[in-house]
């Protein structure tokens, strides 16, 4: 695809670790740091990759600007959470638009409003790769604790009742171009929804039926079935099996193993049409600094083999 930078074309990755935590659980905001730190910036650019970083510092103000942030309904943080991820889809836009791959770190995966809107902006049939442990797809009227990071492919698709302070997220994403890999953890609210929209999911029941090579295979045929449309590839770590990545929000047992995960990720960077990447919700405030060190090392390597890196 001509107008998608390649990795061998030099092209720029735009790094972004991204912003305080919209979760009512702490320390996610302090994952994309240890990511920095742990030497993400370096690896990518050892890769042949012309790395340019941000900061979190212009999300961080903004979410500190808002001083009362009452509940809308049993919705949590409306405000901050919209103004922030608001802000993340004009940053994602704008790099995409310059011709760069953004990458974002989370922080949690209500963030992912704002960077797939930011990716449809530039790329509006951009499918969209989704591996979690969770749907992510409750709307206002399905949710039981409120909490938005349960609920950004809903608002991306334009299910349930609007909010009116999420009206600048333009429901362009359809059903067919999103694909699900990993859930095994997923609401009767949010089962109905996948089923009644035709949504294509592949639970950790397939990936043991199938083997991952073959639900990758399955996963991009029916998501981008010529092998054309740019992907947005959204990674929350929690879709690793807690052994692998135990310093996690929401840690769910029977997950992907290590190999599962980059495999995943291997197999999309090889299909060329990669143009956007996240990797959400590692969590240092949850584990002791062993399990720490284990998953930013994780969140870091599912990077790199995003982004090219190869075992040979």
């Amino acid at each position: 695809m001509s107008n998608m930078a390649t990795h061998e074309e030099s092209s720029v990755s735009r790094f972004l670790p991204n912003p305080k935590s919209l979760a009512p659980r702490p320390g996610v905001d302090e994952g994309p740091i240890h990511l920095v730190k742990a030497g993400l910036p370096q690896q990518l650019a050892d890769l042949g990759w012309d790395v340019e970083f941000n900061g979190h510092h212009q999300f961080e103000d903004i979410s500190a600007s808002i001083t009362s942030d009452e509940p809308i309904g049993l919705l949590k943080n409306p405000r901050r959470v919209s103004q922030v991820c608001h802000a993340v889809a004009q940053t994602v836009s704008g790099h995409a638009k310059r011709g760069k791959l953004p990458l974002t770190l989370g922080g949690d995966h209500s963030l992912a409003m704002g960077t797939i809107s930011g990716t449809l902006e530039q790329y509006p049939d951009a499918c969209v790769v989704w591996v979690d442990a969770h749907a992510d797809i409750n709307t206002p009227e399905t949710t039981d604790t409120g909490n938005i990071h349960g609920m950004p492919v809903a608002f991306l698709l334009g299910l349930g009742s609007p909010v009116p302070e999420f009206s600048w997220i333009k429901p362009v994403l359809k059903p067919n171009r999103i694909v699900y890999i990993g859930l095994r953890d997923v609401d009767a609210g949010e089962k109905r929804i996948l089923k009644e929209n035709g949504i294509k999911a592949f639970s950790m029941h397939e990936v043991d039926k199938y083997g991952i090579g073959q639900v990758v295979k399955m996963a991009l045929d029916h998501v981008n079935p010529k092998g054309d449309l740019p992907i947005h590839l959204s990674f929350d770590v929690d879709a690793l099996d807690p052994t692998v990545a135990p310093s996690t929000g929401t840690p769910v047992r029977g997950g992907l193993t290590f190999r599962e995960g980059h495999y995943i990720c291997e197999a999309i960077y090889e299909t060329g049409c990669l143009v956007a990447l996240d990797i959400m919700e590692v969590n240092p405030s949850l584990a002791n600094e062993e399990a720490v060190k284990q998953t930013v090392a994780v969140g870091c390597s599912l990077a790199r083999s995003a982004l090219g890196e190869t075992l040979l």
